[in-house]
Protein backbone atom coordinates (compact mmCIF):
# COMPACT_ATOMS: atom_id res chain seq x y z
CA UNK A 1 0.00 0.00 0.00
CA UNK A 2 1.46 3.67 -0.87
CA UNK A 3 2.35 6.24 1.90
CA UNK A 4 -0.40 8.28 0.51
CA UNK A 5 -2.80 5.28 1.31
CA UNK A 6 -1.73 4.61 4.58
CA UNK A 7 -2.34 8.64 5.51
CA UNK A 8 -5.50 8.72 4.34
CA UNK A 9 -6.51 5.54 5.84
CA UNK A 10 -5.54 7.03 9.21
CA UNK A 11 -7.11 10.04 8.78
CA UNK A 12 -10.33 8.80 7.81
CA UNK A 13 -10.61 7.34 11.32
CA UNK A 14 -9.49 10.72 13.14
CA UNK A 15 -12.73 12.37 14.48
CA UNK A 16 -14.74 14.76 11.93
CA UNK A 17 -12.90 18.24 13.98
CA UNK A 18 -9.48 16.52 13.35
CA UNK A 19 -10.59 15.94 9.67
CA UNK A 20 -11.77 18.90 9.47
CA UNK A 21 -8.89 20.18 10.30
CA UNK A 22 -6.49 18.66 8.67
CA UNK A 23 -8.66 19.33 5.32
CA UNK A 24 -7.66 22.99 6.12
CA UNK A 25 -4.46 22.32 6.33
CA UNK A 26 -4.32 20.64 3.24
CA UNK A 27 -6.18 23.01 1.21
CA UNK A 28 -3.55 26.01 2.17
CA UNK A 29 -1.13 24.07 1.30
CA UNK A 30 -2.83 23.89 -2.23
CA UNK A 31 -3.44 27.81 -2.27
CA UNK A 32 -0.93 28.64 -5.02
CA UNK A 33 0.71 25.68 -5.29
CA UNK A 34 -0.58 23.57 -8.06
CA UNK A 35 -2.98 26.28 -9.37
CA UNK A 36 -1.69 27.83 -12.85
CA UNK A 37 -2.59 31.14 -10.92
CA UNK A 38 -2.87 32.92 -7.62
CA UNK A 39 -6.31 34.12 -8.91
CA UNK A 40 -7.30 30.32 -9.69
CA UNK A 41 -6.41 29.38 -6.18
CA UNK A 42 -8.46 31.74 -4.37
CA UNK A 43 -11.75 31.50 -6.72
CA UNK A 44 -11.31 27.53 -5.79
CA UNK A 45 -11.20 28.74 -2.18
CA UNK A 46 -13.77 30.74 -2.45
CA UNK A 47 -15.80 28.15 -4.26
CA UNK A 48 -15.53 25.50 -1.45
CA UNK A 49 -16.28 27.71 1.46
CA UNK A 50 -19.50 28.81 -0.74
CA UNK A 51 -20.14 24.89 -1.45
CA UNK A 52 -19.59 24.08 2.73
CA UNK A 53 -22.08 27.17 3.24
CA UNK A 54 -24.43 26.09 1.26
CA UNK A 55 -24.19 22.32 2.92
CA UNK A 56 -24.27 24.06 6.63
CA UNK A 57 -27.79 25.61 5.50
CA UNK A 58 -29.38 22.70 4.41
CA UNK A 59 -29.55 23.79 0.82
CA UNK A 60 -27.40 20.82 -0.62
CA UNK A 61 -27.64 17.26 -0.11
CA UNK A 62 -24.48 15.13 1.12
CA UNK A 63 -23.88 11.77 -0.95
CA UNK A 64 -21.40 8.96 0.58
CA UNK A 65 -18.81 8.35 -1.81
CA UNK A 66 -19.92 4.97 -2.78
CA UNK A 67 -23.28 5.98 -3.86
CA UNK A 68 -21.41 8.56 -6.19
CA UNK A 69 -18.81 6.74 -7.56
CA UNK A 70 -21.32 4.19 -8.26
CA UNK A 71 -23.32 6.93 -10.32
CA UNK A 72 -20.75 8.17 -12.21
CA UNK A 73 -19.41 4.92 -13.36
CA UNK A 74 -23.34 4.02 -14.68
CA UNK A 75 -23.23 7.30 -16.28
CA UNK A 76 -20.64 7.32 -17.77
CA UNK A 77 -20.71 4.11 -19.27
CA UNK A 78 -24.81 4.87 -20.66
CA UNK A 79 -22.77 7.46 -22.62
CA UNK A 80 -19.73 5.56 -23.76
CA UNK A 81 -22.61 3.25 -24.93
CA UNK A 82 -25.14 5.73 -26.32
CA UNK A 83 -27.89 4.74 -23.77
CA UNK A 84 -27.52 7.65 -22.21
CA UNK A 85 -30.86 8.90 -20.59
Amino acid sequence: MALRDQIAEQALTLPPEDRAFLADLLEESLTNEGFATPELAAEWVAEVKRRVGAYDRGETPAYDLQTTMQSMRRELEERRSGTAR
